[in-house]
């Protein structure tokens, strides 16, 4: 099973270290851009079975790149480690490793992208990131994503990208303040936007809105995370700015005790957001898979 699986990503990759600002320059016109987001498995035996399983169904649509979660320190960040090796081994695909800079140090940082440097990856992800659980030590070398970018820029040539928050970064006090944030990163030399994931549309066009009247020109990437469970919506709307549609909030309350209704409405919520986002020629799409391939695959056959 696992030969077939090899034989898989091998196969069906085609995108090899392009650098983020060549993707995203190449997606113009009527083509669809897909990009998946994957987190490193808690136990490492997974990375070689599930975790592979996963990515090699999600690869057979030919994503123009998949990202790989970091964090700042602890186990995570070991096993996030062994997938970015596994990959770099196992698959021809485009890799945006995550960066995170919360209570890391510049050696930490540094270590890092060394480590990123020598897997012949070619863009990375800074974020700032939470501040890590059962840490002893919590330095303050980086305060914020636009300083990590400025690091990255100085000591790097990777290509580099940032978050966007379409409802404003819950840390910040406003939408418009938000913004300006961005704008730091981007003039610390950010490339490209992957957005936090949103539920209304509307709400994305506005924020795009925005973006243009400040002068932010680069590629906007939108987040799209397909709902699987009633948790995951409490735990995403508590963790972030992100606002429920009232006839979706409606049906996810009807459907809570019932699994595999709510996996059904997330998907058919998906395919009609989707399709809205490229329909206003939005077509650089980025999915958090959540390590699951099934409602993220049915998403995409039916935009």
């Amino acid at each position: 099973m696992l030969q077939i699986l090899y034989i898989i990503l091998f196969c069906n990759t085609i995108l090899i270290a392009m650098r983020l600002h060549e993707i995203y320059k190449a997606q113009k016109g009527d083509t669809l851009s897909i990009s998946f987001e994957f987190f490193p498995p808690k136990d490492e035996k997974d990375i070689s079975t599930v975790f592979l399983d996963n990515v090699s169904k999600l690869l057979e649509f030919n994503p123009v790149l998949i990202s790989i979660t970091s964090s700042a320190c602890g186990n995570k960040d070991i096993n996030s480690k062994e997938v970015l090796k596994f990959l770099a081994k196992n698959t021809n695909v485009t890799i945006m490793p995550h960066l995170t800079c919360k209570c890391a140090s510049k050696d930490n940082v540094h270590e890092k992208l060394d480590f990123i440097k020598s897997l012949n990856f070619e863009n990375i992800l800074a974020l700032r990131g939470d501040e890590p659980k059962n840490i002893d030590i919590c330095y303050n070398d980086f305060c914020y994503a636009n300083e990590l970018i400025s690091y990255i820029k100085e000591n790097t040539d990777l290509s580099i990208a940032a978050a966007g928050y379409p409802e404003g970064h819950i840390d910040a006090a406003s939408l418009d303040e938000d913004i300006l944030n961005l704008k730091r990163k981007i003039d610390c030399g950010a490339q490209i936007i992957f957005t936090q994931l949103f539920f209304e549309n509307e709400k994305f066009y506005r924020y795009i809105e925005k973006l243009d009247e400040v002068g932010i020109k680069i590629p906007v990437i939108a987040g799209i995370m397909p709902i699987i469970s009633y948790k995951q919506i409490e735990r995403m709307t508590s963790l972030a700015n992100i606002t429920i549609p009232n006839d979706l909030a409606k049906q996810v309350e009807k459907f809570k005790d019932n699994p595999l209704d709510i996996k059904k409405l997330g998907i058919d919520f998906g395919i009609e957001q989707c399709k809205n986002l490229v329909m206003n020629g939005f077509k650089n799409l980025h999915f958090y898979t959540l390590n699951q391939y099934n409602a993220t695959s049915k998403i995409i056959k039916y935009i």
